[in-house]
This record gives C-alpha cells, structure tokens and sequence, in this order.
C-alpha cells in the first residue's frame, strides 16, 4: 500500500500532508524514500516567497541541490490552491528529485505544469509563520527554518 501521510516537524510547528497516491504515485513513492533515508532531516527551508509557496528539500540549502537522480513529471488535474504540496523542478519537467513545496496561496499558473502530490491536512498555521519569516534578496529566510524530521506513512 503507498504512504498516504506525511509529517514535517520544523523548528516553527509541525506540518501534517495527506499524499495523493492514486494521482502521482511515482512522487509519493519518492518522497517515501527519501523521508525513510532521513534524507529531509536537518534540512532547510530555503526558499520562502509570501503569497506564493515555502520551498524545502535541497541538501545544500541553495536550491541547486538534489538526490542525485530526477523523476518524470505526472501532471494531473489537482489545482494548486494553498496548502497544496508540489514537486520543485527546473525548466525541464522531467528535472523533479527531492525539492518540494508547499503554496501558501493559490497559484493557478503552476496547474498543469508541476506536480501535485498532497494538500496539507494541519499546520497551516505553520506554512503561513514560515512564509511570514524576514529573508534576503534571494527569498533565503534570514533565520534558519529547519526540518527536524520528515516522516512518510
């Protein structure tokens, strides 16, 4: 059976995401094993934009990282409204591999073009106090946002 839930305990609050299996397996298969390799543990948050998304996921911590492989995009019909989980990429839609966010708003112009994969279920309280952090120039937080641990079930 895929995981259905994911948890993201942060140094702000703990984020609870109910995984969307039946619509973007591969995504949710990934994020499982990733999250049971602690891969997410004592990663940063480093990309935070209000109105828009909180961004994870990159060992580095620059947004240039990954896993060291990339997934094949499943575009759905899922809407990115706010607390929507979705997979980071570049250009390519072919280039997803660990990055993730989640909106904290609704982003309409990301339908169709990135993937969808689960919709927060708590801790939007959370979401909205990490996109409410001082950054810099680059949307890097000023104050580290830490996974302490990210769990998939």
């Amino acid at each position: 059976m895929s995981a259905s839930k994911a948890t993201i305990v942060t140094n702000k609050g703990t984020i609870e995401i109910d995984l969307w299996p039946d619509r973007a397996p591969n995504h949710v298969d990934n994020l499982k094993k990733l999250a049971d390799k602690k891969f997410y543990d004592g990663l940063i948050f480093h990309r935070v934009i209000p109105g828009f998304m909180i961004q994870g996921g990159c060992p580095d911590g620059t947004g240039m990282g990954g896993p060291g492989y990339n997934i094949d995009a499943e575009f759905t019909d899922a809407m990115f409204t706010k607390g929507v989980l979705g997979m980071a990429r570049s250009m390519d839609p072919n280039s997803a591999g660990s990055q993730f966010f989640i909106c904290t708003d609704d982003a309409v112009h990301l339908n169709e073009q990135y993937t969808a994969f689960g919709k927060v279920s708590a801790g939007e309280d959370v979401v909205d106090a990490i996109a409410s952090v001082s950054k810099n120039g680059q949307d890097k937080p000023d104050e580290d946002i830490i996974i302490e641990t990210f769990t998939v079930s």
